[in-house]
């Protein structure tokens, strides 16, 4: 979905596409299967905003794309803590937690 947000030049001005309206769903169904198996509520938010987001550009109600960048790393930070809690990254591995 985040790849069809940043390549397409339909998404967020209004024209209907049936292509995204599908993958907006499919968007929410696997945001679903995460708030579902999540161990964490740490993981069940960053989803969340992260699929809201992407949700929210493809609709053209926020119009700031690199704005998924940050929420792409949350994601992926606490979906790594909720798989591995208490482990460390892998050196050369990003996150949020490298930025601050």
């Amino acid at each position: 979905m985040e790849k069809a947000v940043l390549t397409s030049p339909h998404v967020g001005v209004g024209v209907a596409d049936p292509v995204i309206d599908r993958l907006v769903d499919d968007l929410w169904l696997a945001h679903a299967e995460i708030d579902l198996s999540a161990r964490s509520e740490p993981l069940r938010g960053a989803a969340y905003r992260y699929a809201a987001r992407i949700a929210e550009v493809t609709r053209g109600e926020h119009a700031e794309v690199s704005a998924l960048r940050g929420l792409q790393v949350q994601f992926f930070d606490a979906a790594y803590d909720d798989m591995w809690p208490g482990q460390r990254r892998a050196a050369g591995i990003p996150s949020s937690r490298d930025e601050s």
